[in-house]
């Protein structure tokens, strides 16, 4: 029986203006999903959309529709956009979806009756466009801190959540689980910064807007934020009332991939409603950084926005995907320009892959009618064939750790290797002098390396491996077919990255 691997993203703010630096996360946990199936690991990968709230209500008013019908217009957008980008999700869940709507009414109920939420009266400093409190000393020059918008002082009847009641719980937790979350600056910021000046019960229900769950036995309440969308993790698993066969398989998560803004609501917030419900929490929150544009969010309102489908039809779906893994150090922030986008697919895509893709298959064709076959061994090749055998251990390797940027730093080091081998091994010089037997090794040899580079690179690139395999002639594209020797009969040679000239 294979093992089940459980990765999300979180639900993102339905939106007709996603940027590249939306697309980030879900294409790092793409490429983390598929390189767990092709490893034989019975993969959930959930995403989805967060569907509530103030700012939705004042959308919705603005256009004249209701929330629901503003939404709806707009959902298909997100799902669009993953389709663009190749994204595998297992599961889209909609904060709007009938058995989440009804699972979490049901948990706020649970949570109610355990003397875990309580009825009090909020007052603080909110940011609508985050749909976040905040307190003074918070602010960073009377601002939100994250968006750096205006907050207002809000006051109404709410009811609450106990997280105070589990601090000491949680820092303990975080002792005993050191790769709970990561990297470590993240673990260290949400200790000092959050949990040790002390947590605040947080408020879990609004009166002032109507857009939302309703609480069930106070009908003017609607459930906020933390609860509905925190438990699309549980509720999509069937929890509380459908705690059978899919809830016990993939909880707990494996991996909740998030971005830094939004680690303090998944490392401290969610790990204590799961502890006030009893229930085992995630194994892991790896909170990413950002892809920035001159050191600067992406943001349409700084003019720096472009749709991705843009650079997907100007550059091709899988340069953005390997740009998009290659470029940023997994944690940290990288930034994103157009500019780096053509240098990584002119130098990357278009002279070390495409380049040795073609001129292998083209040999291949030229010297013997596209059909090699594997026969003597030679001394010289020895270190060459090394670097293709210990690939995969070091691939496995680096996406035990999500490096994913380091997985195809690894391969691309063996693709820049084999190219290299090309030059060392002259078989234009072989076929001059007549020497077959050797040339039909060195070709055998970089068909090899294509094969195997290309089925590590699957996750990462599926479309682009997908043509290289048809030019190939391969059919065994799995990861247990990497150790396979086998004879090639392969087809016509075609471009893959053409070179990108700057205008």
């Amino acid at each position: 029986m294979s093992k089940s691997f459980y990765i999300s993203t979180p639900i993102y703010y339905p939106s007709a203006d996603f940027h590249i630096g939306h697309c980030y996360t879900t294409i790092i946990a793409d490429a983390i999903a598929r390189y767990k199936r092709l490893s034989g690991y019975d993969v959930y990968f959930q995403t989805g959309t967060d569907e509530h709230g103030q700012k939705i209500e004042n959308k919705a008013k603005d256009a004249g529709v209701t929330p629901k019908e503003y939404v709806d217009k707009i959902i298909e957008n997100a799902k669009d956009l993953w389709k663009s980008l190749d994204i595998s999700y297992d599961y889209f869940i909609r904060t709007t979806d009938e058995d989440h709507v009804k699972r979490v009414q049901k948990i706020f109920e649970k949570l109610y009756k355990s003397g875990d939420i309580y009825k009090g009266e909020y007052s603080g400093l909110y940011c609508t466009p985050c749909e976040s409190f905040w307190t003074e000393a918070q602010l960073v020059d009377g601002k939100c801190p994250d968006c750096s918008r205006d907050v207002h002082l809000i006051k109404e009847e709410a009811y609450f959540f106990k997280l105070s009641k589990y601090a000491d719980k949680l820092l303990k937790f975080y002792d005993e689980n050191p790769d709970f979350l990561l990297p470590l600056s993240r673990k260290n910021e949400m200790i000092n910064n959050f949990i040790k000046p002390g947590l605040q019960d947080l408020c879990v229900s609004r009166t002032s807007f109507d857009w939302g769950i309703p609480v069930t036995f106070d009908k003017k309440h609607v459930i906020y934020v933390w609860i509905d969308a925190l438990t699309n993790y549980i509720t999509s698993l069937g929890y509380p009332d459908e705690v059978g066969d899919k809830f016990n398989k993939y909880w707990p998560c494996d991996l909740h991939l998030v971005g830094k803004e939004i680690v303090r609501f998944h490392a401290i917030i969610w790990p204590c409603i799961l502890m006030a419900l009893n229930l085992p929490l995630p194994k892991q929150v790896f909170g990413h950084g950002w892809l920035i544009i001159d050191g600067g969010k992406i943001s349409k309102s700084l003019g720096n926005y472009k749709d991705p489908r843009e650079y997907i039809k100007q550059y091709g779906v899988d340069a953005v995907r390997y740009f998009a893994l290659r470029e940023v150090p997994f944690g940290s922030d990288g930034n994103f320009s157009e500019e780096a986008l053509i240098t990584r697919t002119n130098g990357d895509l278009a002279n070390v892959l495409g380049n040795l893709v073609n001129r292998s298959i083209s040999m291949a064709n030229k010297y013997f009618d596209g059909k090699v076959s594997n026969k003597k061994d030679y001394p010289e090749d020895k270190e060459f064939i090394s670097c293709l055998e210990s690939l995969k251990d070091e691939v496995d390797k680096k996406m035990k750790t999500y490096e994913v940027g380091g997985a195809l730093a690894s391969i691309f080091d063996v693709l820049r290797r084999s190219n290299k081998y090309v030059d060392e091994t002259t078989p234009w010089i072989l076929y001059k002098e007549g020497n077959l037997e050797r040339l039909e090794k060195v070709i055998y040899n970089l068909l090899e390396a294509v094969r195997i580079c290309s089925i590590l690179l699957q996750p990462f690139m599926p479309s682009t491996t997908e043509k290289i395999f048809k030019q190939l002639g391969v059919s065994d594209t799995s990861f247990a077919d990497i150790c396979k020797k086998i004879d090639f009969s392969v087809n016509k040679p075609e471009v893959l990255f053409a070179r990108i000239v700057e205008k």
